[in-house]
């Protein structure tokens, strides 16, 4: 298929510092993309660029879209007065305007004159592919299928709720029908039902569209390929086959890396034996014949001199390959929990009656050691207060809280160290020893490269930092651990990982996630905390 979109050794930088450096690829027409990575890994950037919001600071940028192009941001403003109404008419201002002019130029023809019949065809095959005929019907259907219908059209957006807001301008965009599409986290605020009719809808629809997400679920169901920002290396991977493919690649290319170090290994082995073996052989032990002792010592002088050299080649060898070692691959996260070593059974955490006011309801829970609590509930209910309170990092206004054993708590926003301080030292801080003698165990998680050590914490992404606080928790035993959206930031990846960790946990567990994908999943008791004066109960 040709290409639709095309991004040509792409640059860009804030304030000094890089995000996308000399990124290149492309997209044919018809795929649907989804951009993956860590936030702050420059995600929303590229996809700025590719709507033309943003100017790289070098490389271009290429479009080539008769349709049009739609962008969905995350933070666009709308003015409070404007009207439901006025936001889709906006929407549909460029298909409205191509058809006003295809009116007049239809009764222009009535009337005799055919010197816009050209410009009608091309205008006709535009409106065409817009869907120009179904566009009242769109608008409909979008607005039914993301909780809207039942909205007044004459209802100002001021008065809608945030989530409203943004299921408008999502409505408003898909709506419109331009061949490109392009949305930056189009499942925030969407409830189960809007998000299978936007993932049926998408799937569905004719064009491109490029998605940035961090919904795993979406992502599986939606996208025919990935392009993942690259964080630490700002550089861009494509990924075909959707995200079973990407998790595949991911899988495979940890292989290749195993392999290449084993090969390495051997290399190292090898050369190491063949220089050894070399240096002790010595000129043939061949008896002299005829007692002619000088031609003897020629010849032997022969070997050792080829036997030398071979031992020099050798070492040399050895040296490239230890001045360019090819590491293990890290192992894979693991939790270390000190419930065996400790035999601590029966109850591990009982919260009676627990309440904060005006941000959590009364509220009672029971965690056994080893089991797996889900809290779930509204935004506004007090889910992390209520982890902050279980934690001992919030005192509760009324109830009791009784813990027994380590608690490991990872925050929605964590702040792992001074901004001031490099990686290495906000991991190794409360730690015996120096901050290098922890560098090795930090290194060993594969959370950060050996350069990223000395990088102070207050330039970290969000991602960053999250990796950085999980780092922390990994390292130490627990035997509770309390982690309040532990896949937010993350690249899908890492999530993936970490779930893996997270099953073969020994401890007991108490997470509060939206993720749909972790939730799917979920094999465990479940508590529903509502934003009411009403007790929650774990079930």
């Amino acid at each position: 298929m040709p290409t639709q979109i095309s991004a040509l050794a792409v640059s860009k930088s804030f304030d000094g510092k890089p995000v996308l450096d000399s990124v290149t690829c492309s997209l044919a027409a018809g795929e649907r993309t989804g951009i993956i990575g860590e936030n702050g890994s420059g995600k929303t950037t590229l996809l700025r660029l590719l709507a033309g919001r943003e100017r790289p600071d070098q490389g271009e940028v290429v479009v080539q879209a008769a349709g049009g192009v739609g962008y969905l941001s995350q933070d666009e403003r709308m003015a409070p007065q404007t009207t439901v109404q006025q936001v889709i008419d906006r929407a549909l201002s460029d298909l409205r305007t191509v058809e006003r002019r295809m009116r007049r130029l239809e009764a222009a023809m009535a009337d005799g004159d055919a010197s816009g019949l050209a410009e009608y065809g091309e205008l006709m095959t535009v409106f065409e592919l817009r869907g120009g005929y179904d566009a009242d019907a769109r608008v409909e259907r979008a607005l039914h299928g993301l909780g809207l219908g039942l909205v007044g059209r004459d209802r100002a957006v001021g008065s809608l709720s945030g989530g409203e807001r943004v299921r408008l301008r999502l409505a408003a965009v898909l709506a419109a029908a331009p061949e490109v599409l392009l949305l930056d986290e189009p499942t925030n605020h969407l409830d189960d039902g809007a998000l299978q009719w936007l993932e049926e809808h998408l799937r569905t629809r004719r064009g491109t569209t490029v998605a940035v997400s961090h919904d795993r679920l979406f992502l599986e169901r939606v996208a025919t390929s990935l392009l993942e920002v690259d964080a630490d290396r700002r550089r861009v991977v494509r990924y075909g086959n959707g995200y079973t493919g990407y998790l595949a690649e991911k899988a495979a290319a940890r292989q290749r890396w195993a392999q290449a170090h084993d090969r390495w290994r051997a290399d190292i082995d090898r050369l190491r034996e063949a220089a050894a073996t070399t240096a002790r052989q010595v000129a043939p032990g061949r008896p002299m014949k005829d007692g002619n002792k000088l031609a003897y010592d020629r010849a032997g002088g022969r070997v050792q001199q080829s036997l030398a050299s071979r031992v020099r080649n050798a070492e040399e060898r050895l040296r490239r390959l230890l001045a360019d070692p090819v590491p293990a691959p890290p192992e894979p996260l693991r939790f270390t929990p000190v419930l065996r070593a400790r035999g601590l059974q029966g109850v591990v955490l009982d919260a009676a009656g627990i309440a904060v006011t005006d941000r959590l309801a009364r509220t009672s829970l029971t965690v056994t050691a080893g089991q797996r609590l889900l809290i779930t509930g509204p935004n506004g209910a007090g889910k992390s207060t209520l982890l902050r309170v279980l934690a001992g990092d919030v005192t509760p206004d009324s109830g009791s809280v009784t813990c027994r054993g380590r608690v490991g708590h990872l925050p929605q926003e964590p702040r792992p160290g001074r901004a001031d301080e490099t990686v290495l030292a906000a991991f190794a801080r409360g730690r015996a020893g120096e901050a290098d003698g922890h560098a090795e165990r930090l290194l060993s998680l594969g959370l950060f490269d050996r350069d990223q050590l000395t990088v102070p914490v207050g330039r970290l992404s969000t991602g960053q930092l999250q990796r950085l606080a999980l780092a922390r928790l990994l390292s130490e035993p627990s035997d509770v651990l309390l982690l309040d959206e532990p896949t937010n930031h993350l690249s899908p990846a890492l999530v993936e990982e970490l779930e893996t960790a997270l099953a073969g946990y020994d401890g007991a567990l108490v997470i509060v996630s939206h993720d749909r994908r972790l939730r799917r999943r979920w094999r465990g008791a479940h508590l529903a905390v509502q934003a009411t004066a009403t007790a929650a109960t774990a079930c």
